[in-house]
C-alpha cells in the first residue's frame, strides 16, 4: 500500500487567512518550524501524515481532510507514529499496522493521537529548556534574541529588500568590483570613499562630509561588503523603515538591531543577486569556494546567503547555517530545515563544528542523524579573522552549513559519503535529547528519570530509566 503525496499549499494558506493568524502562529499550533510551513505553503513540500493529523486536530471546524481514503491516511499516520525512533520500543512492522487500521481503526487512531501528544510534549520541553537557560544566561540580551527570532520567522528571506537589491545589482557594471560599487555611491548619492590605515575600524560614514572611510587593510571581500552596506542603507531606507515599523519588537534597541540586520541582508543580496546566485549555486552544486570566487564574497557571507534562498516559486535547497565561537556558543543561527538549534548555550558535542574550530581553513564533512531519524549532511570550517595590531587577538570561530541527506545529489560535499551508511548521532541539547546511550551527554534529559547503580558505572555516572 502506498500513500499519495499531497501538495496543498494554497489550501493551507487559505486556512490561515480564514483563521486570521500568522505563519508563526500556525506553525506553533501544528508543531512545525515557520520555515518548514513556508515551504509547504509555497508548494515545495507535501503535507506529511503528521501535519495532516495536526491540522485535523487543531482546526477541525475549518479543515477537511484532503485524502478521501481515510483508511489510507490512517495507515500513513500510524506508520509515521510507529517509526518514531525517539520511542524506545520495538518497532511495529507494516503488515501489522495495515491489519490494525483495517480491523481496529479506533486503536490505530489512539496510536496516532498518542504520538501527536508526544511530539507536542517534546516541543513544549524544548521551549521550557530555552526559558530555563535564558534565565541562567545573565548576559543574554532579549532584543538580540527578538531580532534572531524575527529573521527565523521570516525564513531568513525578505522579499521586498531582496528584489530591490537584485534590480540595483543589474545597474552596477562589474558588480563584484569594489571600484564599481564606489562609483555608484558617488554617482547616485554623492558619497566619496576614502581608504585609511585604521586597524580598529571596519567602516565609518561622515554624513556631513559625505565620505565613507574604510580600513584599507581589510580583505577585499570585507571592503566590498562595507561599500554594499552603505549603498543599500541609502537605496533601501524606505523599505527597511517600513519593515521595522511593522515588526512586533518592543524595544528601541531591538528595532535598531533589526534595521542593522536588514541592511546587512540587503548588502549580501546586492553582492549575490538572488536569481544569478541561485543559478550559480545549482550549477556548481553549492561549492562554497567556487561561489565565493564567482561573487567576490567571503566564505561566511556565501554560506549565509545560501541559507536565505527561500523565495516563493524559486526556492533553493533548504539549508541550516550557524557560527560557533571557541567556547561553543552559537552566535549566528538559522535553519530552513527540520533541524533546530538550542536557543541558548552550545551545540551537541558530537557535531563536527566543534572539531572545525581547532582546524582553521579546512572543510570537514559529516553525515549526522538527529533523534527523529532525519539525516543531515553537515560541513564545518574553522576560520581566523586576523588583526593588524599585535595587541589585539584574532577572532576564531567555525561555520557550519548543512542540508537534509535527501539533497545529497545537489551538494558537492556529499560525494564522499555513504548516505545509507553509519551516521553520527547528534541532538539539539542534552536536556531535551532522548538518546539513552550517548557517551558525550552533559546533563540528563529533563523529562527522564535517572538510575544510579553504586556497583556499576559506564561512560556517565547514571543510566536513563
Amino acid at each position: 500500500m502506498t500513500t499519495r503525496r499531497i501538495y496543498a499549499g494554497h489550501e493551507l494558506r487559505a486556512l490561515r487567512d480564514r483563521l486570521g493568524i500568522s505563519q508563526a502562529a500556525m506553525a506553533a499550533r501544528i508543531g512545525l518550524s515557520v520555515s518548514y510551513l513556508s515551504q509547504i505553503e509555497s508548494g515545495h513540500r507535501p503535507l506529511t501524515p503528521r501535519v495532516l493529523a495536526a491540522l485535523s486536530s487543531e482546526a477541525p471546524a475549518h479543515w477537511a481532510p484532503l485524502d478521501p481514503n481515510d483508511d489510507r491516511r490512517l495507515f500513513a499516520e500510524a506508520l509515521d507514529a510507529a517509526a518514531d525512533p525517539s520511542v524506545p520500543a520495538e518497532p511495529i512492522d507494516e503488515a501489522t499496522l495495515r491489519r490494525a487500521t483495517q480491523q481496529q481503526p479506533r486503536l490505530a487512531r489512539r496510536l496516532v493521537a498518542t504520538h501527536q501528544a508526544l511530539l507536542r510534549a517534546q516541543e513544549q520541553l524544548r521551549i521550557l529548556d530555552d526559558q530555563l537557560d535564558s534565565r541562567a544566561n545573565a548576559t543574554d540580551h532579549l532584543p538580540w534574541n527578538a531580532v534572531r527570532d524575527w529573521f527565523n520567522d521570516a525564513s531568513n528571506y525578505v522579499d521586498a529588500i531582496d528584489r530591490r537589491a537584485e534590480a540595483l545589482a543589474a545597474r552596477i557594471a562589474d558588480g563584484d568590483s569594489a571600484t564599481a560599487i564606489a562609483a555608484r555611491l558617488r554617482a547616485d548619492h554623492g558619497i566619496a570613499t576614502e581608504y585609511v590605515d585604521a586597524p580598529d575600524l571596519v567602516r565609518a560614514f561622515d554624513p556631513d562630509a559625505r565620505v565613507l572611510r574604510i580600513d584599507g587593510g581589510q580583505p577585499p571581500e570585507t571592503i566590498r561588503f562595507a561599500l554594499a552596506d552603505r549603498y543599500m542603507r541609502l537605496a533601501a531606507t524606505d523599505l527597511v523603515a517600513e519593515i521595522v515599523d511593522s515588526a512586533e519588537i518592543g524595544s528601541d534597541s531591538g528595532r535598531q538591531l533589526l534595521a542593522a540586520g536588514l541592511f546587512n541582508y540587503a548588502a549580501g543580496a546586492l553582492l549575490m543577486p538572488y536569481e544569478a546566485f541561485r543559478a550559480a549555486a545549482r550549477a556548481m552544486r553549492h561549492d562554497i569556494d567556487r561561489l565565493r570566487r564567482r561573487f567576490g564574497t567571503s566564505f561566511e557571507q556565501t554560506c549565509h546567503r545560501l541559507s536565505t534562498l527561500q523565495r516563493p516559486g524559486a526556492l533553493g535547497i533548504p539549508f541550516f547555517f550557524c557560527r560557533v565561537d571557541m567556547a561553543g556558543n552559537i552566535t549566528k543561527r538559522h535553519s530552513a530545515t527540520r533541524l533546530k538549534f538550542a536557543r541558548f548555550g552550545g551545540a551537541c558535542p558530537l557535531w563536527i563544528v566543534h572539531e572545525a574550530v581547532a582546524i582553521p581553513d579546512r572543510i570537514l564533512v559529516q553525515l549526522a542523524e538527529t533523534p527523529d531519524g532525519v539525516r543531515y549532511i553537515s560541513i564545518a570550517r574553522g576560520l581566523v579573522k586576523p588583526t593588524e595590531d599585535y595587541g589585539r587577538l584574532p577572532r576564531r570561530y567555525a561555520l557550519a552549513l548543512g542540508c537534509e541527506a535527501s539533497f545529497a545529489a545537489d551538494f558537492v560535499y556529499a560525494d564522499g559519503l555513504r548516505i545509507d551508511g553509519a551516521a553520527t548521532p547528534i541532538g539539539t541539547s542534552c536536556r531535551i535529547c532522548t538518546r539513552r546511550d550517548c557517551e558525550q551527554r552533559a546533563f540528563p534529559p529533563a523529562a527522564g528519570r535517572i538510575v544510579v547503580d553504586q556497583d556499576r558505572r559506564g561512560a556517565v555516572s547514571y543510566e536513563l530509566e
